[in-house]
């Protein structure tokens, strides 16, 4: 709990991996330091299945994440897995296109003159600091899954700020914003889950406190924004409008036959939708620029590829142009390795019977989990497990690596919305690194507290326009 307030848990995890390959983090709960045990744990043919803490954390209804019984995840599986097709992405490219060219318009007025000399681009002048790279790329990703999923344009981009309307269960309404709505909601789920007896009872009494009162109050914003989103849509798609979203792939199979959902299931898949496919894309944005503005040499290599596939006059990158660079997809997985989104153990429960993991019998009924950000240190598979060497996943060697790669979890319940992720990720870099420069303060280190998710504090950057080549 003490780990977990102080937002360092997966971490410290990690130093202690080094020594025990596995640790008993409570007294029903076991961690497993090796990329071996992933396959016993998360594998498609693993008996293991999710543990309690899922259905204590839902709400009225399951989604795709939490839902636990094998059976319905497959319904589930089966009904979303058109709208998340990779036939889609290329459906769906022109959204994104238009959420980069939006965030392109506002850092095209932000630019600030080239460093005069190398020296300023190591410690640029504060005044010239005035871009949170961290926030527009959260505003990117937000504006991004919400035309996709709702066909909604929210505006972020345009407005500069997360004010969005929500709906109360009294039917008014209220404007709110929405990352202080949705962050602190995770941050107190990450901090009182540690005891599943005592779960529902801490949330309730732990309101108490000011600390935890702010936290509940953000989640009933945050469950405002999702109920009026759900409703927006659902009054379009009743008035007939066909849209080439996620809620239509909810409503209708691809022959229009209706799935007829609960109206309780649509909206918690929507919830997720909102949430996984917003805050993870924008962590890990944030975070490979960051490892690029750290290791220049790594990205004028980048940026040497990616010139080589886009024409000067191109503002924002064609997917199909940028899809299969490999330099650009290994500085992606690469950041992911680091510093993966979701470090925290995604909690399995063991089958009645027990299982062996890792050549270790575990009881039945044991929750059991490798963190991602400890199985991306494990030194058998990753050398320079702290250094960012993009490298490592080109070539053959390179493939071998991903059956230890977890960002996305793994087997039958991976995530599902990876490939569009992808997508958000490789078109927004490789257009911005096509197009500008940029520079961190001097000594800048990037804050980052763990919740459920890897949160990031500020990330001020210097940017400019490069230099056309003759």
């Amino acid at each position: 709990m003490v780990l977990a307030h102080g937002g360092s848990r997966s971490s410290y995890l990690a130093t202690l991996h080094q020594e025990h390959p596995i640790l008993r983090t409570g007294p029903n709960t076991l961690s497993f330091g090796s990329v071996r045990a992933i396959k016993d744990i998360y594998g498609h043919n693993t008996p293991c299945s999710k543990d309690g803490s899922y259905i204590l954390m839902s709400g009225s209804h399951f989604h795709l994440a939490d839902v636990i019984d094998r059976g319905e995840h497959a319904r589930k599986r089966k009904v979303l897995s058109m709208a998340y097709a990779i036939k889609h992405l290329v459906a769906w490219e022109h959204k994104v296109a238009d959420k980069v060219e939006r965030l392109i318009k506002h850092f095209d007025k932000c630019c600030t003159a080239p460093p005069l000399d190398a020296s300023e681009m190591t410690s640029p002048h504060p005044k010239d600091l005035h871009v949170d790279f961290r926030a527009w790329t959260n505003f990117f990703s937000l504006d991004a899954i919400m035309d996709i999923g709702l066909s909604e344009r929210l505006g972020f981009l345009d407005q500069g700020n997360d004010l969005v309307e929500g709906q109360n269960p009294d039917g008014s309404l209220a404007q709110l914003e929405l990352r202080e709505c949705l962050y602190p909601t995770a941050r107190k789920q990450s901090l009182l889950i540690w005891s599943y007896k005592w779960y529902r009872v801490l949330n309730k009494i732990t309101n108490v406190i000011p600390f935890y009162r702010r936290m509940s109050e953000s989640s009933k914003g945050w469950d405002a924004i999702v109920c009026r989103r759900a409703t927006k849509r659902l009054e379009r798609y009743q008035a007939g409008e066909k849209l080439d979203d996620f809620f239509q792939a909810l409503m209708e199979d691809k022959d229009g036959a209706p799935h007829n959902l609960p109206w309780g299931e649509t909206v918690a898949e929507i919830n997720i939708m909102m949430n996984a496919g917003s805050v993870t894309t924008a962590i890990a944005i944030a975070n490979v620029m960051y490892q690029l503005l750290k290791n220049r040499e790594i990205m004028k290599k980048l940026r040497e590829e990616i010139d080589g596939a886009m024409d000067p006059e191109d503002v924002v990158a064609s997917y199909d142009k940028v899809r299969h660079l490999p330099y650009l997809k290994a500085c992606l997985d690469e950041s992911l390795r680091l510093w993966p989104p979701t470090p925290h153990g995604l909690p399995r429960e063991t089958p009645s019977e027990g299982i062996w993991i890792m050549d270790t019998f575990v009881p039945g009924n044991t929750t059991v989990s490798i963190s991602s950000l400890v199985a991306h240190r494990d030194p058998t598979a990753f050398s320079d497990a702290e250094k960012f060497i993009p490298e490592r996943w080109l070539g053959e060697e390179g493939k071998k690596l991903q059956g230890s790669f977890i960002a996305f979890s793994a087997g039958a319940r991976g995530c599902i919305g990876r490939n569009i992720s992808y997508l958000e990720q490789t078109v927004i870099l490789a257009s911005l690194l096509h197009r500008y420069d940029f520079a961190l303060p001097r000594g800048f280190e990037l804050r980052r507290l763990e919740t459920m998710n890897h949160i990031l504090g500020e990330m001020p950057v210097k940017v400019w326009r490069r230099m056309a080549k003759a």
